[in-house]
């Protein structure tokens, strides 16, 4: 279910000066990331080593190339991830991670709601870390000419890990994509912001709940989280809302969408912060005003979907109550989605990939196609307006 994180691609470090190129053979390719690996000063003996483990892993490409849970609507996404077993561990393991938590939030301002939300997300806080050869998934995905660049610099970070004793190429596993224990982080982001939480002399992220917390709390404040700032609020919004002004291409402070008739639900809307009003499933779905640390998630993790769907439950297992459904008008299926995608690339739109998925590319060309079209601008797709393109 994990998909790749966004903040990889900001933290790949210095690539090597000779760069492997991608595809060919596989025995060449690992060739050359040694010779590679050579070159930037490392020890031959200990390269041969950690690149011995290594084998081309088509169950990794298969998962790469199969996410199609993110091709469901917002509320049937969330309902699928937020069940009341998960809200309840979340809120029990915050209790029993209660100084940690307290830690993190006095040293980095991350706020325990969000790092409960990825812990159950990505692992079920810790219970299913993933069983893909962690060396082998990168090596198969930087050999893999779909994205290289970047997967390639992540091996030479596990090298680095691998060297300092703190990653074995034979026995390290995690996700398909590479990414290690409990919140899920590439090797170059433990080189970065791993932290010993437990005290212990050692980073652990794969058996050690405060390491991985106090981890994934200093890895957010580096991407830009804001200390004592919220994230989410769901909000009502009025019949007359300007809907082309939804969307995170429109933003105005909490104050002036309250002066337009957004409401907050729980009565909490921050006045003085830039914010934007998402509608996941259009005008008639649920709505949320969405805070500068939302837009910091997205470096968790591409996913529109996810990431609203994991800001969400960050607001819930800290009291917010549940969401108002709305009643939607009904979406697309996977195929429509794709007939949209293809209508709206031949109008010129740049829709990314042609995969069923409404990511933030197609939501946005679809708020301007309906706002061309006179429809109400809610990027929000529909029958009507597959039909009218």
């Amino acid at each position: 279910m994990r998909f790749l994180p966004l903040f990889a691609t900001l933290l790949l470090g210095t690539a090597p000066a000779l760069a492997a190129p991608c595809g060919g053979n596989f025995g060449g390719f690992i060739a050359d990331l040694k010779q590679e690996a050579v070159s930037g000063g490392h020890d031959s003996a200990d390269v041969d080593r950690f690149f011995d483990p290594v084998r081309r892993d088509p169950a990794v490409l298969k998962a790469d190339r199969a996410q199609g849970v993110f091709q469901k609507p917002f509320t049937n996404f969330a309902q699928h991830l937020i069940s009341s077993n998960r809200l309840n561990t979340g809120r029990s393991k915050g209790q029993s991670y209660d100084a940690v938590f307290d830690q993190i939030e006095v040293e980095h301002g991350v706020s325990r709601g969000i790092l409960l939300a990825f812990w159950a997300f990505e692992t079920d806080f810790g219970g299913f870390q993933g069983d893909f050869n962690t060396l082998s998934a990168l090596v198969t995905l930087a050999h893999d000419c779909r994205r290289p660049a970047l997967f390639r610099p992540q091996i030479f970070a596990a090298l680095k890990l691998f060297e300092q004793g703190n990653f074995d190429p034979a026995r390290t596993t995690g996700a398909w994509a590479g990414e290690i224990g409990m919140v899920q982080m590439l090797p170059q982001d433990i080189l970065d912001n791993g932290v010993d939480g437990d005290g212990d002399g050692r980073v652990s992220l794969k058996t050690s709940a405060p390491d991985a917390l106090m981890s994934g709390g200093r890895m957010l404040r580096h991407l830009g989280w804001r200390a004592g700032e919220p994230w989410l609020h769901e909000v009502t919004v009025p019949d007359g809302l300007d809907w082309s002004m939804t969307g995170l291409r429109t933003t105005k402070t909490g104050a002036e969408w309250a002066a337009m008739g957004v409401r907050s639900r729980d009565g909490r809307l921050a006045q003085n912060l830039p914010a934007n009003i998402l509608l996941p499933q259009g005008r008639g779905g649920p709505a949320f005003i969405a805070y500068p640390n939302f837009r910091v998630l997205f470096e968790w993790n591409q996913s529109y979907t996810y990431v609203l769907t994991a800001a969400y439950f960050a607001t819930r297992l800290e009291g917010a109550p549940v969401m108002a459904l709305g009643n939607p008008d009904p979406g697309l299926s996977s195929s429509q989605m794709k007939q949209l995608q293809e209508k709206l690339a031949a109008h010129g739109y740049d829709v990314g990939k042609v995969d069923g998925i409404l990511g933030a590319g197609t939501r946005a060309a679809v708020q301007d196609a309906q706002q061309k079209l006179g429809m109400a601008a809610d990027a929000w797709p529909t029958r009507e307006l597959l039909g009218r393109l």
